[in-house]
């Protein structure tokens, strides 16, 4: 159990992403000072929106220089910290290089955060954004979980670097994460496993799958119909509240599912339909399994991900994230609706 100061910075990785800009957000108003670590704190294009959030918190931030493939470069934005928040990782699921894409980035990043952690004296927690990509990685492998769903017991035992090798890349980082924190006692890990996140975005430049795969929901990719993928969806706000609540929950412990619902492409499709109407091209009907088995390849994934995939129910059990973090979650419906309001309202759908 560690109890942390809130008067120390709290550094934090990956804070100019999607899902890291809105972690830096949560702890900024509740005054914290945070120590960003970005790769090029000197371009201030990249940095300007975090830079915003801050003068209108009362919290503060500092950038420090950092490169996830480079050991020793996070010891200066770690020190005086008790509290490490490593968020930085790729979210691409179309790569041409997966090692050098998604593992090494999702290893090496993992390793030379833990590397500074175990250098650096005052850190008590770190706090680890992986994903239930490495809990699932195919919706068939719920068939085997009890009840047909997954909880923080289980881990991802069926992707490899060719296949869903973005899912293999969080789920082989996580382990080596918790293998680094076995190996010594001054300081814990928490891991937060969050489903699919949609949600508004901070930054709209941010290079992530879950803007783009809202996008497709309506500019034409899908306008024949959806494949009928399952998913958990959870909002990004949610997303860096359990983030915060992990920090700062002396009793956290463990993984944790953040997830606010099971649902899939068809039902999004329905909530932005209600939400927008015919304005645009959202699918309304669920396409044939083997007509997208046959187009996979064209469309970017392979035929076996299609294969173990579609048709199959995916689910996630959230409840321990509700019972000893006490996450309340938004609705898939108002998440996907926000941040397609958002892309549209900024003309990049």
């Amino acid at each position: 159990m560690q109890i942390i100061d809130r008067t120390k910075p709290v550094i934090i990785t990956g804070g100019t992403g999607y899902v890291g800009s809105q972690v830096v957000a949560r702890f900024l108003e509740e005054g914290l000072t945070v120590h960003a670590a970005v790769r090029h704190p000197e371009n201030r294009n990249s940095v300007r929106h975090l830079d915003e959030l801050a003068k209108r918190s009362p919290g503060k931030i500092r950038f420090f220089k950092a490169d996830l493939l480079a050991p020793g470069t996070y010891d200066e934005a770690m020190a005086g910290c008790e509290l490490v928040i490593h968020s930085a990782s790729p979210f691409l699921l179309h790569v041409k290089d997966p090692q050098k894409e998604l593992v090494e980035p999702a290893l090496k990043g993992t390793k030379n955060v833990l590397g500074s952690v175990n250098r650096t004296s005052s850190v008590k927690r770190v706090v680890l954004t992986s994903s239930v990509a490495a809990i699932i990685g195919d919706a068939k492998d719920c068939l085997a979980f009890p009840n047909g769903s997954a909880t923080e017991e289980n881990w991802n035992t069926s992707s490899s670097l060719m296949h869903q090798p973005y899912s293999y890349s969080k789920t082989v980082a996580e382990q080596m994460a918790w293998e680094i924190c076995r190996a010594q006692s001054r300081w814990d890990l928490v891991t937060i496993n969050p489903s699919f996140v949609m949600g508004p975005a901070i930054v709209l430049s941010s290079a992530s799958e879950s803007l783009a795969t809202v996008r497709q929901f309506g500019n034409g990719r899908m306008k024949q119909g959806a494949p009928d993928f399952a998913i958990g969806v959870v909002d990004v706000r949610d997303v860096a509240e359990a983030h915060f609540r992990a920090a700062f929950t002396p009793e956290a412990s463990g993984r944790y599912i953040v997830s606010a619902e099971n649902t899939d492409f068809i039902t999004l499709a329905g909530y932005l339909r209600q939400a927008f109407g015919n304005t645009y091209p959202f699918p309304s009907r669920v396409l044939p399994k083997w007509l997208v088995w046959l187009a996979a390849p064209a469309a970017g994934f392979s035929r076996k991900m299609a294969r173990l995939n579609l048709g199959y129910p995916w689910k996630a059990d959230n409840s321990k994230s509700i019972r000893e973090l006490g996450m309340t979650y938004r609705s898939a419906d108002e998440s996907v609706t926000a941040l397609f309001r958002q892309l549209a309202e900024s003309k990049s759908i």
